[in-house]
């Protein structure tokens, strides 16, 4: 994951490492993450195959207690959406910078490329990347994450199949998410007991030529574009917005003027 600057509420990172302790560091991913005041979309998309490596997306919560005037800075993150689906796996990470200036985050979570899915230690080392300019010009623009907004009229024990869709961006960069979950409701509330297959959109912004689709996997050509004109201009947070015809509650949303 990655953590967010003191200066804004948006971050957007890659990953330039993975090491599973004792291993040796390695990268075999392209990496976005961005996060808009405690809500964050991930997409990994493996470098070999071009296929989705990991695709998460939910709530960071900063530990109040360890700030990060100190040496370090504990953030855990939710997995509302997970394309290994570990929606109920303890992520927490440990994030101390580095003389470079990068992030270097340690932690533990399952191993999702050996069987079984084991619990190991691992550190990865992020780098904060400038905020690509958007259509809005240089020096300013919106950032925003966004997640479909799904009625669940489930009695005790139902079981519903959902599409649940996160939408994020980062000023010239943007980012879809798509899942089909498994949703049973159980002591009152909603559950995700199964997650299935997750489409992916990536596209970020040129200046010449508009909007360019970067990644597109899964079935990503019917997850909304922002050449289908996503008008941000008058959303404010917490509010239900209109995406290609869905709701969407916004989550985190940040002008830079």
């Amino acid at each position: 994951m990655s953590v967010e600057s003191s200066s804004s509420q948006s971050r957007l990172s890659t990953r330039i490492s993975l090491r599973w302790v004792p291993e040796p560091a390695f990268e075999n991913t392209d990496t976005i993450v961005m996060s808009v005041a405690g809500w964050y979309v991930d997409l990994r998309v493996d470098k070999k195959s071009g296929a989705i490596d990991w695709a998460i997306a939910g709530q960071r919560v900063v530990d109040s207690t360890n700030s990060r005037t100190h040496s370090s800075e504990q953030v855990q993150f939710t997995h509302e959406l997970d394309s290994q689906n570990s929606f109920d796996a303890v992520d927490c990470g440990t994030f101390s910078t580095l003389p470079n200036g990068d992030d270097l985050e340690q932690g533990s979570m399952p191993r999702a490329d050996l069987p079984g899915c084991p619990v190991a230690e691992y550190e990865e080392v992020w780098r904060e990347l400038e905020f690509r300019a958007g259509p809005d010009g240089p020096g300013k623009g919106t950032s925003w994450v966004i997640e479909s907004q799904n009625e669940i009229p489930l009695s005790e024990g139902d079981e519903l199949e959902v599409n649940r869709t996160f939408l994020g961006k980062v000023w010239g960069t943007y980012l879809a998410l798509r899942q089909v979950q498994i949703h049973v409701r159980q002591e009152g509330s909603s559950k995700v007991v199964e997650g299935k297959g997750v489409s992916a959109r990536r596209e970020e912004w040129d200046a010449v030529t508009g909007w360019q689709v970067k990644y597109c996997l899964g079935a990503g050509d019917e997850l909304p574009s922002m050449n289908h004109g996503i008008n941000d201009s008058t959303w404010k947070l917490g509010q239900t917005v209109l995406v290609a015809g869905k709701k969407y509650i916004v989550r985190g949303l940040e002008r830079t003027v």
